[in-house]
């Protein structure tokens, strides 16, 4: 395609585009703004275009002249292609030409930039070499009209340093557009990419020291007020290009101490500080010693401390804001240099400022910007110092005590940061603002755990201390903000000794008393942070019993106040669980508080559920039969009072309430049952404790479980439409499959069985009570001795009717799954059960679902079936009849299921899928002596869904797998074969 004036004849006139043009800025509706936009972006697309572009540069009205600069970039980046090699170096000259004609017209920069970056696009087209851009441009600008490049590079007239002194203010500025725009976005470009690999260290280099010899000789505020940008712009690309090669940046470096100087004028400095903020963070390595000895001198000077000073009063304005992050940056770049020197005078001063960022008047999130940014560099500080103390081994340095002050001094300021605001005040704040405070405090518990491993007790006896001070002077948002960094230690304390005796004084002082105590008018949220610092030290009060009373008073009173409850019934239950063997004396007054409870108005349902387990587990530490069993009743007694409720609310129509009451029963019975269980690391005395099966084995617990089975069902018949009545249903039946002796949730199998073959495609969350089938499956195979083999087979045939109605697994995904799921629990203990009179005939339909599973488009039914027809395909020791069974089902199945293993893996599976799906593939290879031939003809079938590899990749593919017998190499051959089957561009590293 030609782009020669004399050979393009404009189908419009471009008067008309113009008046069309204009109307895009007039008043008008959405849609006929739409329409103007479309028909201009037609004729930019047109052959037109490229006389358009110079019809409308001529215009009058300048925004005509940036649509016709516009046209310039959307023909080169759309029509490159197209254009003939002779039209490539006029189309250049002419570019020039209009940039200069503007410019010497006093164009404004919206069509300056605009030509800037119909230059940029040419220059990042292939195969054009316009290496020395920059000098060539300046060069134009200079002449006044575009001068031709080859002549230009083969001439001695090449001097930056004579040409650019006579250019004036405007051709300065476009120089520095183009440099900008020219390194931003040839860094947007691939650095692999051919063009990008023309800007090499030299020329770079070469064209650097042209930016330099312009901006070095700029006067005026107007025209030094540009100084950052191109320097920055240029510096960031070297830096992601040439990160790991040398790159000769000397000619950038002698701008450096230009641009720190900008920092001490008043209208510069908050540009100049974001610069070399932004230059400093990822690459220090560009200062010289020099730089960063300027550098500190502002940082440390009169004019940042009074812009410092400003953030501490609390206005964060925006220059004060770039000079902090520029400290920020220098910290972070110089942190090994504050660490080790901190004898120095310009470093502790630096130190002052960088812990006074941490102290500025307002709340994190809320008012003060700078502290979050503050918190980040001190916990890089910290984790430094770590690193350090860990590197030097047996030796101190001698500096690692001035270091830790400086942390244990942040710290300090960080507990002042978090203290909560009045709630007067906090119920101004946005939503964003409350997760950006929470987001601070929760960094803060991230500084204090990584500063334990510097300061030890130390720092938990400080904080210990400040919080009895607190306590003493009714600071109780100090006390909250106390408790609060404690928490946050609690999961440090590797010695208990080391901590018991502060946290005696603390936890048995006038704390909890007074946390009591009405007329103290305590703000909830210290409560609350007592209330977890009670969970927190849980395992304090285990050790420390004496100190149980006063705390456990304090939590059963905060269960009134509505904003406490739910974290107190959880401290009630986390101490309850740990010191249950301590508190067994006490159960009756438990229990009388529980039905204390139960009388107060609007006691959510959480806390009931975590009180009543809370009670439970020190049930299950009663030593004597007779007490357990009765103290348990009194428990189900509860849970049938919500029962009862349920069906009244049942029969009167208010079923909102029906099934909270209905659910919260259940789930009671849940906190219950896994309280009852036994704890984890409890030694049994052989000689002296009773046998669980003697405790159990009574009428009375009978007829608990009967109780609780009660429950159970006339919830469900009350509810059955309900998921998460089947959810807390299945969590019931599951607790007693955790357990290895008699109990009052240890039910017969019968009961497991008799819930799911009461289920059917239309009961909620069937997919829970399959895996609840499955559990008790799996809970029912370590022995012979607990093979259900009747419970067994009936869920196999009620899996099978639930396969039958399902038809294909896509139809319900999550229930096929499930379904796929407990099949493969038959295998291996359970195969037997395939060859049951009343099952046999089931089987054929369910290993179909399972072939029909692995090609269906739903990832979970595919998952589950890969793994069913991995263990099916493996071999176990059986019986003669099983294994001519499997060996039966194998040589029918058998090549079908080779069929959608190679289906799946030859491009129509996920890529994240085939770690999986190559399971059923290696047990195959390993445990089948078939699997060569069935393989060859899935691979060879008239079904094989790439046509992208041949025979002879097919035949290489089995050689491969064939060969390594199923080892784990097969899923990296299995991942090459599966990118080959979609093509090459979907070859890209795991």
């Amino acid at each position: 395609m030609s782009i020669n004036h004399s050979s393009s004849q404009a189908s419009g006139d471009p008067r008309s585009v113009e008046e069309v043009e204009k109307q895009l800025y007039l008043p008008g509706p959405p849609e006929r703004i739409s329409e103007i936009q479309n028909s201009l972006q037609r004729l930019q697309r047109t052959d037109e275009g490229w006389y358009l572009a110079d019809a409308l540069l001529q215009s009058q009205d300048e925004n005509v002249r940036f649509f016709g600069a516009l046209t310039f970039t959307i023909k080169i980046n759309s029509d490159w292609d197209t254009l003939k090699d002779a039209d490539r170096g006029p189309l250049l000259h002419r570019l020039l030409h209009w940039l200069t004609r503007r410019v010497n017209a006093g164009e404004g920069s919206l069509v300056i930039r605009k030509l800037c970056t119909s230059l940029v696009a040419y220059f990042l087209r292939p195969m054009v070499t316009w290496n020395r851009c920059l000098l060539h441009l300046v060069c134009c600008l200079r002449q006044g009209d575009a001068v031709d490049y080859e002549q230009l590079m083969s001439s001695h007239d090449q001097d930056a340093a004579q040409v650019i002194p006579n250019l004036s203010k405007a051709q300065l500025l476009t120089a520095l557009w183009f440099a900008v725009t020219l390194v931003e976005e040839v860094g947007k470009t691939s650095h692999a990419s051919i063009q990008t690999s023309a800007v090499d260290a030299p020329t770079y280099s070469q064209d650097a020291d042209v930016l330099v010899t312009a901006i070095s000789i700029m006067t005026g505020l107007a025209l030094l007020s540009t100084m950052s940008s191109p320097s920055y712009a240029w510096v960031t690309y070297a830096h992601a290009v040439w990160l790991d090669k040398a790159v000769h940046l000397g000619p950038l470096r002698t701008l450096t101490p230009y641009t720190i100087r900008l920092l001490w004028h008043q209208d510069l400095s908050e540009a100049t500080a974001d610069c070399l903020g932004d230059i400093l963070n990822p690459f220090s390595e560009f200062f010289t010693a020099k730089d960063l000895e300027h550098l500190v001198g502002f940082l440390i000077s009169e004019q940042a401390k009074r812009q410092l000073s400003i953030l501490l009063g609390g206005e964060f304005e925006s220059e004060p804001m770039a000079v902090a992050r520029l400290l920020l940056a220098y910290g972070d770049a110089m942190i090994q240099d504050l660490v080790k020197n901190p004898d120095s005078s310009t470093i502790q001063l630096v130190m002052q400022e960088l812990l006074q960022l941490l102290a500025c008047e307002g709340s994190a999130g809320a008012d003060d910007d700078i502290c979050t940014p503050a918190l980040e560099f001190w916990q890089s500080y910290t984790e430094f110092l770590i690193d350090s103390l860990y590197g030097a081994e047996d030796q101190i340095e001698p500096w690692i005590d001035t270091a830790k002050g400086y942390v244990l001094q942040a710290i300090e300021f960080c507990w002042v940061k978090i203290r909560m605001p009045a709630e007067n005040v906090l119920a101004q704040w946005t939503s964003d603002a409350k997760g950006d405070f929470k987001a601070f405090r929760a960094d803060v518990e991230d500084l204090l755990q990584s500063s334990y491993t510097l300061l030890g007790a130390n720092i938990f006896d400080r904080l210990a201390n400040l919080a009895n001070e607190a306590l003493k002077n009714h600071a109780w948002m100090h006390l909250e903000a106390t408790l609060f960094c404690l928490n946050a230690l609690s999961e440090c304390i590797s010695d208990e000794n080391v901590v018991d005796a502060t946290l005696s004084g603390l936890l048995g002082s006038q704390l909890f008393s007074n946390m009591m105590d009405s007329t103290l008018a305590i703000p909830y949220k210290t409560q609350q942070t007592a209330v977890t610092t009670i969970v927190s030290f849980t395992a304090f009060f285990e050790r420390n019993t004496q100190f149980l009373p006063p705390m456990l008073t304090f939590l059963f009173e905060s269960l009134r106040v509505h904003a406490l409850a739910a974290v107190a019934a959880k401290a009630i239950y986390s101490t309850c669980d740990s010191c249950r063997s301590s508190l067994v004396a006490e159960v009756g007054v438990f229990v009388h508080q529980y039905e204390v409870l139960l009388g107060l108005q609007g006691v959510e349902p959480g806390t009931k559920e975590r009180v009543i387990g809370a009670i439970a587990a020190i049930v299950q530490a009663i030593p004597t039969h007779e007490e357990k069993v009765g103290s348990f009743i009194e428990l189900i007694d509860f849970v049938d009072r919500d029962v009862k409720a349920c069906q009244v609310s049942v029969r009167t129509g208010s079923l909102e309430q029906a099934q909270e009451k209905g659910l919260c029963a259940l789930r009671c019975l849940v906190n219950m049952g896994k309280s009852m269980q036994e704890p984890d690391g409890v030694a049994i005395d052989l000689e002296h404790e009773t046998s669980p099966y003697e405790i159990y084995d009574s009428q009375r617990w009978a007829s608990s479980q009967e109780r609780i089975l009660r429950c159970l069902y006339a919830v469900r018949e009350s509810l059955d439409r309900d998921g998460e009545i089947t959810e807390a249903s299945c969590q019931i039946l599951r607790i007693g499959y955790k357990e290895t002796s008699p109990g009052p949730f240890v039910f017969p199998p019968k009961i497991t069985e008799d819930f799911v073959r009461n289920s059917n495609l239309q009961t909620p969350r069937l997919e829970l009570v399959l895996d609840t089938a499955g559990a008790m499956l799996a809970r029912h195979t370590r022995t012979t001795a607990t093979i259900i083999d009747s419970t067994a087979t009936a869920f196999l045939l009620h899996l099978s009717q639930l396969i039958t109605a399902m038809g294909n697994p896509a139809n319900e995904p999550e229930v096929s799954a499930s379904c796929i799921d407990l099949a493969a629990k038959y295998i291996p203990h359970y195969l037997h059960i395939f060859l049951h009179p009343q099952c046999r005939e089931h089987v054929p339909n369910l290993i179909m679902f399972a072939l029909q599973a692995m090609i269906c488009q739903e990832i979970m039914p595919r998952r589950c079936a890969a793994f069913f027809w991995a263990s099916l395909l493996q071999r176990y020791e059986l019986s003669a009849d099983l294994q001519a069974m499997v060996d039966s089902i194998l040589e029918r199945y058998g090549p079908q299921a080779a069929l959608v293993i190679i289906h799946n893996i030859s491009g129509e599976a996920a890529r994240s899928e085939l770690e999986t799906l190559a399971d059923p593939l290696k047990k195959m290879i390993f445990a089948q002596p078939r699997a060569k031939q069935w393989l060859s003809d899935a691979l060879y079938s008239n079904t094989f869904p790439s046509s992208k590899v041949g025979d002879a990749e097919k035949r290489i593919f089995l050689q491969q797998v064939m060969s390594l017998r199923g080892s784990k190499k097969t899923n990296q051959v299995v991942k090459e074969f599966w990118v080959a089957c979609r093509g090459t561009s979907f070859a890209y590293t795991s």
